[in-house]
């Protein structure tokens, strides 16, 4: 089979999740790893040092894990290239294209234009899911009922020291609505409790979450079906944020060209895709919550613990031989990211029906989806932007975006060299940053109540007529005093653990803080001694960070500070000037959540690694 695989520059849709490894290795986009490794903590070591190189490293196949038969399969969708490679295309734009042409559909008025209309109404009808015997279901080759129901048999991935246990990180969960006649399919991590039942981590937010609260209403079991390793592009439309009743397998239908083939499960009634390496079947009692967590999350923290329900398994299904199909998530950029990526660029157009004026849009890395969004727009009257960060604040998943930064369409969002010299040189603080709150995503930790904070909105477009700031030039040096040195400042503040200037072409100078904090507002303490201290008057922006961050690393910095910050508790402006405390908050300070820990491999694991890792990528 491997000689028969088309190269990467030509494009292909998959069967299987097996068709695809087959594809990447082909590529040289796999690694075969040999050597014994441990599921608990030793694979995600190994795989987050692969998706933090160059481009997101390579895929990985552990093919020996310990306790385990089945071969775990990783980062397989940790690259640019690997993602466009699963969709089956060069590009994901190519998708996102194809959902504008049917967008853009006008409502025939003639014989001849239905003619035309209807070989792409035709390809359209081609997209559901079809239902085939369990016969011809590579996932029902083996069936484990009632006692031979083991979970142990699966390589399920503890990833972090501080995890709960062991957690299954990409299944595809498939229910119905309490009248079935919506179908939901998503992402929700399961912590593993024991050999026959797990956690169901769906956020407040989600539609498993609301299909639940309808069955809990009418005291009604839950029937629940998770599948494994389906083709790529069932495991990515899984991810998607699709509009409420949309059918994710018609998603993946659509992406792949060919319908997504659906088999009965055995011991429920729901379709699971009949490709999939493992099928977990079994009900959900909404009357049994249990503790679920904490979870080294996408966001490089710690979730926190809280109650969810119980998955009861009934049967597990799969392969002959199966492969576990898992990732890992934690500090970016990981495997996620080029998910989310996708996403971004796929679901454009979907915006752009609501909001025709959006141009562009980017997720920086370190704003872990959620927490920064950069968009272009075509503006044409005044105070567009800030309608359109309220709208966006009010649209489904965009609903819970944290920061919106909006420019002009010229402006190139994926630039962000170009976008920090907006941000420098041109932003007003009275006039261009705007303030609302509403609510937040659940792993947000930074706001001082969970689930609702405030909000930021940064307009960074050219004002028009009738907007305040039209024809007024940007402004000129804003200080003329000389920038103190590093050492001056960390002799006036001890506390600090160190300082930097940024180095940008910019009226308006940065300076990071590493700042040692042992009591409550001494964050704040220190901005507003900083900035009544005339000596460090020629600093017009300070951004306060913790103690032990490495300040010479851009990337951790921003991370940090999209990550930590509540930005009206946290802005505090003196005059032209700014100050940025995100730092960890204090229940003194009125902070109402546990702040969590940040995500961090132990010591002994990482020796551990250390000494398998020229054995582990042995040429």
């Amino acid at each position: 089979m491997k000689g028969r695989i088309k190269p990467f520059h030509t494009t292909m849709n998959y069967f299987s999740l097996r068709e695809f490894i087959d594809r990447l290795e082909s590529e040289n986009e796999l690694i075969r790893i040999q050597e014994q490794v441990s599921p608990i903590l030793e694979i995600a070591e190994i795989t987050d040092r692969v998706s933090k190189q160059p481009g997101g490293g390579k895929a990985l196949l552990f093919e020996n894990v310990e306790g385990s038969s089945m071969p775990v399969l990783i980062n397989a969708f940790g690259s640019k290239k690997r993602m466009n490679a699963a969709l089956g295309v060069y590009d994901v734009e190519e998708i996102a294209k194809r959902i504008e042409r049917y967008l853009k559909i006008p409502p025939p008025t003639t014989l001849i234009e239905k003619a035309k209309l209807l070989p792409m109404l035709l390809q359209a009808a081609q997209f559901p899911p079809k239902i085939i015997g369990g016969s011809n279901a590579p996932c029902q080759e083996v069936v484990h009922l009632k006692n031979d129901v083991n979970l142990d048999q699966i390589p399920i991935l503890q990833c972090w020291p501080l995890d709960a246990g062991r957690f299954i990180t990409l299944p595809i969960v498939i229910n119905r609505s309490l009248d079935r006649t919506v179908k939901n399919v998503g992402l929700y991590r399961m912590q593993i409790y024991d050999s026959k039942t797990t956690g169901m981590h769906w956020h407040i937010h989600k539609d498993g979450a609301h299909f639940f609260h309808e069955y809990r209403k009418q005291n009604k079991v839950m029937e629940i079906a998770v599948a494994i390793g389906a083709d790529p592009a069932s495991c990515y439309a899984a991810s998607a944020p699709l509009p409420y009743g949309i059918d994710e397998f018609l998603l993946a239908g659509f992406i792949r060209k060919q319908s997504v083939p659906l088999v009965k499960c055995k011991t429920v009634d729901l379709e699971v895709p009949a490709s999939a390496e493992i099928v977990l079947e079994g009900f959900i009692d909404p009357s049994e919550m249990r503790l679920e967590g904490p979870f080294g999350d996408h966001t490089g923290y710690y979730s926190q613990d809280g109650d969810y329900p119980v998955f009861h398994l009934t049967a597990i299904t799969h392969r002959k031989n199966p492969i576990y199909l898992t990732t890992i998530v934690g500090k970016p950029p990981q495997e996620d990211f080029y998910l989310g990526r996708a996403t971004e660029r796929i679901f454009l157009p979907l915006l752009r029906t609501q909001l025709p004026e959006i141009v562009d849009m980017d997720m920086p890395v370190e704003g872990v989806f959620h927490n920064c969004v950069i968009v272009s727009i075509n503006k044409r009257f005044p105070m567009q932007s800030r309608r359109l960060m309220s709208a966006l604040w009010g649209l489904g998943q965009m609903s819970l975006v944290k920061t919106i930064i909006t420019v002009d369409a010229t402006v190139n969002v994926h630039n962000y060299d170009e976008v920090i010299n907006l941000l420098l040189n041109k932003v007003n603080f009275e006039r261009d940053l705007f303030f609302s709150e509403g609510i937040l995503d659940v792993l947000n930790h930074a706001s001082d109540n969970r689930l609702y904070g405030s909000k930021l909105g940064v307009d960074l477009t050219e004002k028009v007529e009738g907007e305040p700031g039209f024809g007024v030039n940007a402004p000129s040096a804003l200080t003329d005093s000389v920038l103190p040195s590093t050492e001056e400042v960390k002799s006036y503040f001890p506390e600090l653990n160190g300082c930097r200037f940024l180095n940008f072409s910019s009226q308006r100078p940065i300076m990071l803080a590493a700042l040692n904090k042992t009591h409550s507002n001494q964050a704040k303490e220190f901005i507003e001694t900083f900035f009544n201290e005339p000596k460090f008057s020629g600093v017009n922006i300070l951004i306060v960070l913790e103690g032990h961050i490495d300040i010479e690393n851009d990337s951790e910095v921003m991370w940090k500070f999209f990550n930590n910050l509540d930005p009206k508790r946290d802005f505090y402006f003196n005059k032209n000037r700014v100050g940025v405390d995100v730092t960890q908050k204090l229940k003194e300070e009125g902070y109402q959540q546990r702040w969590p820990e940040e995500i961090e491999m132990s010591k002994e694991i990482k020796e551990r690694v250390d000494a398998k890792w020229d054995s582990i990528f042995k040429k």
